[in-house]
């Protein structure tokens, strides 16, 4: 560890909120890896170094693998993870955080519901739901987007996918953002307690629904999970780790990054109105707001192995923090990159990871942000911000806006 204890970045201010890039940048000018005691992580920068660490097998999520019980639970009593047993029985352990073949096998359960065709299947769906939801503004005036559009869209569309009815979206979407909130920094006492009782919540919520299914199975998410669990491929607790998971996954970094890509093209007019005139810039756009602005700018990966990143060797058990917002501005990789450019190519960003914890609803996200802004360009000729700047969540782990009030004029 550094002998300089204070921290490498700020993430609680409102000034690293507002703007968390000239730090990285910062941080990628550094020879190496830069050790930060706010997350006890050696923090990586630099496109090449963080694509390769995602992208090496040997690098894991999961303490177990690196550290004996006795350390992995000095460490979670030291990150106040420990006394909560709901949330270290579905959230700490889920396929997000395990590795090997557990990972894989996990993983393999719901893999074939989220490949580009099958999700390409789901565009109708997805179309339906955003044009009645706009609908209800067609007419124009002020709407505030993160409420009335970005947290609208999201919840009823992975909701579909597993198989939980339209009307439980809002709680479903609390519960995912109240346990979602302790991963960050800030690991208080009160945020510690808030997501072990929502986790309890969670949990009572899916053993209800995986026990409707496994007697009435249905061609959903939660069918399969069931499905699985009957013939022994996963436990109790691994189905409802896993449903668990895609239902915070598909909620919260969905919202967010639909709400900072408006943000971005209210920003870069002209590149707005480029996209509004040629709507075949779509896939390439909505590549371009996952890299502008990566809604899960941090990670990390514990080394099983003696490894070099920045020139410096690193013993086995270090743990990396991947600035995955860093990465995805790294003028290495991408030219002009705090340019907006819905034309970029090519664009291989970084906002879902690499390796074996690749983002399993990539697909699912890029079509969300495609339908939703094909639909809102075609629909409104004009989109302006109101009022004051609007003001982002502050935190590492995410990066979003706490609301985004803008004015439409119909088409």
């Amino acid at each position: 560890m550094a002998s300089d204890d204070s921290p490498a970045l700020d993430p609680l201010s409102p000034a690293f909120a507002w703007d968390p890039y000239p730090a990285y940048a910062r941080l990628r000018a550094r020879p190496e890896p830069v050790y930060d005691p706010l997350t006890d992580t050696f923090l990586v920068a630099r496109f090449a170094d963080v694509a390769a660490i995602a992208r090496d097998p040997t690098m894991v999520r999961a303490p177990e693998a690196v550290m004996s019980p006795e350390e992995v639970a000095e460490r979670r009593r030291r990150e106040n993870w420990h006394d909560m047993p709901f949330h270290a029985r579905f959230v700490q352990f889920s396929l997000l955080d395990s590795d090997g073949p557990v990972h894989d096998r996990l993983r393999r359960l719901v893999l074939g519901w989220f490949t580009p065709s099958l999700m390409g299947l789901q565009r109708p769906a997805i179309e339906a739901v955003v044009d009645t939801l706009v609908d209800g503004f067609a007419g124009g005036g002020e709407i505030e987007f993160i409420e009335d559009v970005a947290a609208r869209v999201p919840g009823r569309v992975i909701g579909r996918v597993l198989g939980v009815p339209d009307a439980d979206g809002p709680r479903l979407r609390r519960w995912s953002e109240d346990i979602v909130q302790f991963f960050d920094v800030d690991r208080s006492d009160a945020r510690k307690a808030l997501a072990e009782a929502t986790t309890r919540e969670f949990h009572d919520y899916l053993v209800a629904a995986l026990d409707e299914r496994r007697a009435r199975p249905r061609g959903d998410v939660l069918s399969r999970l069931a499905a699985a669990e009957a013939a022994g491929r996963a436990s109790r607790d691994e189905a409802i780790s896993t449903a668990m998971l895609i239902l915070m996954a598909g909620h919260g970094s969905t919202i967010d990054v639909l709400g900072t890509a408006l943000h971005a093209l209210l920003r870069f007019p002209d590149e707005m109105r480029r996209l509004r005139e040629d709507p075949a810039l779509a896939p390439s756009a909505v590549q371009e707001m996952l890299r502008f602005e990566s809604p899960l700018p941090f990670f990390h990966r514990y080394a099983t192995r003696e490894t070099e990143v920045g020139g410096r060797v690193f013993p086995r058990g270090t743990r990396f923090g991947l600035l995955y917002g860093a990465a995805n501005r790294d003028p290495q990789a991408f030219p002009e990159p705090d340019r907006f450019d819905v034309g970029r190519a090519p664009n291989r960003h970084l906002a879902f990871g690499g390796g074996p914890h690749l983002c399993l609803g990539l697909h699912l996200a890029r079509l969300e942000l495609d339908v939703v802004f094909t639909t809102l360009l075609r629909r409104f000729r004009e989109i302006a911000p109101t009022g004051p700047e609007p003001v982002y969540k502050t935190g590492l782990s995410v990066r979003g806006l706490r609301a985004l009030p803008v004015a439409l004029r119909p088409a």
